[in-house]
């Protein structure tokens, strides 16, 4: 059993009370909290390295260049690229989509192309595909879901054709907790000459990511999901696309040569970082990601799913519980529902109680009208997270439940 209390004493958010109760944090799935060296990261950068990055000769600006470019190797050994220069950073898994959206539909896109993602994904890996659709003339393809949150890989197979350009889907589910067989989705879509786009918000925090072995085209992921601040995360892009893509913003730091009649754009990674970058930020996301490696992904990840099987054992006690998405392959997310009480009220007397949870779609409302529900209560654990606290959830759940029949 993993030894949790050092590891909350380096949150001194968690050390606080809400609404006169001790915080329980289950909110981890939209973003989890910072460890002290993460937030005196930040601080120390302010404090005494500040200065811009990659323009200045001066020693400030050579400090805070190294320190920024030594995370870009880190992400890069994290995701196990062949490259440094394939880590793209970037304000998060949003931007990453959109960025790819933009420069990739200007490059390969065309009218009759077809776009596959899934019934699971966030609207950040939906509406930037539905706009480039838009733009192009392309066409959206959705894989659907059975009732348990997996994906039909049988229509996957059917919707995979010669006119598939890129296949946009989730590692895991933010909503359901579904881990998804990319390696699977990878080695179809390669088969038909496909690019294929991962979001791994959900899955940089708990699992291990090596996008050579899985031979992703792109993968994207979020520092404020890994213990980071929010603001920044990387796109792991293969060297060879991002090379023929074209930009996707204009400015300082993208460029070789500015004239009035032509410009000539900078070399990877710095064709895709246009202006200012978000210094502090990078540097502290650096130091969330020692803080992973420090005590393993593998640890974090076996951690959480002995939180999440905890919790599911006592819950399906509970008459009316209605479990969302309960694929076998899951990662430590809890969506539900009790009975016909609604997700908000439930959420509300759980924050009475000093308990934070999720409730609604999620942002994902086209997997809401899949299940036909408003939304859902949904529970995500972090490695920080007690066994304790799952069984005072459960406890104030039952109460608020009693309330609410």
């Amino acid at each position: 059993m993993l030894d949790v209390l050092p590891i909350r004493a380096e949150f001194p958010i968690l050390e606080q009370e809400v609404n006169g109760k001790p915080l329980i944090y289950f909110d981890n799935a939209a973003s989890s909290q910072k460890p002290r060296e993460v937030v005196e990261a930040i601080k120390r950068y302010y404090e005494h390295d500040h200065a811009n990055v990659h323009r200045g000769v001066h020693h400030l600006s050579q400090r805070a260049t190294d320190q920024f470019e030594a995370v870009r190797k880190k992400a890069q050994a994290f995701m196990n690229a062949a490259h440094d220069h394939e880590i793209i950073f970037t304000r998060g898994v949003t931007e990453s989509i959109n960025l790819i959206a933009s420069s990739f539909g200007k490059t390969y896109i065309e009218e009759g192309d077809e776009i596959l993602i899934s019934a699971m994904e966030h609207h950040s890996n939906i509406v930037p595909w539905q706009m480039l659709c838009q733009e192009w003339g392309a066409e959206l393809k959705v894989i659907p879901i059975d009732e348990e949150g997996n994906l039909i890989m049988e229509r996957f197979d059917e919707l995979l054709s010669g006119k598939t350009k890129l296949v946009a889907v989730n590692h895991v589910s933010n909503t359901l907790g579904t881990v998804n067989p990319i390696r699977e989705i990878i080695e179809k879509a390669h088969k038909v000459a496909a690019a294929v786009l991962i979001d791994g918000a959900q899955s940089a925090p708990h699992i291990k990511i090596d996008v050579q072995d899985l031979d992703a085209d792109f993968y994207c992921i979020s520092s404020h999901k890994m213990y980071g601040p929010t603001g920044i995360g990387v796109l792991y892009g293969k060297e060879q696309w991002l090379n023929e893509m074209v930009p996707y913003h204009g400015g300082g730091e993208m460029i070789e040569t500015v004239t009035f009649e032509e410009t000539t754009y900078n070399g990877l990674p710095f064709k895709f970082e246009a202006g200012t970058p978000n210094i502090a930020d990078t540097i502290a996301f650096g130091a969330a990601i020692d803080f992973i490696e420090r005590i393993g992904i593998e640890v974090i990840a076996h951690w959480e799913r002995e939180l999440h099987n905890h919790a599911v054992a006592q819950m399906a006690e509970i008459e009316g519980m209605r479990f969302v998405g309960t694929a076998a392959e899951k990662a430590g997310v809890i969506s539900f529902l009790v009975g016909d009480i609604h997700p908000y009220d439930l959420g509300a007397i759980l924050d009475q109680q000093g308990i934070a949870v999720r409730t609604g779609h999620h942002c994902t409302q086209p997997l809401m009208d899949r299940y036909q529900i408003p939304g859902t209560v949904r529970a995500s654990f972090a490695v920080y997270n007690t066994k304790q606290e799952v069984d005072d959830f459960v406890k104030a759940l039952k109460k608020a439940v009693t309330l609410l029949s």
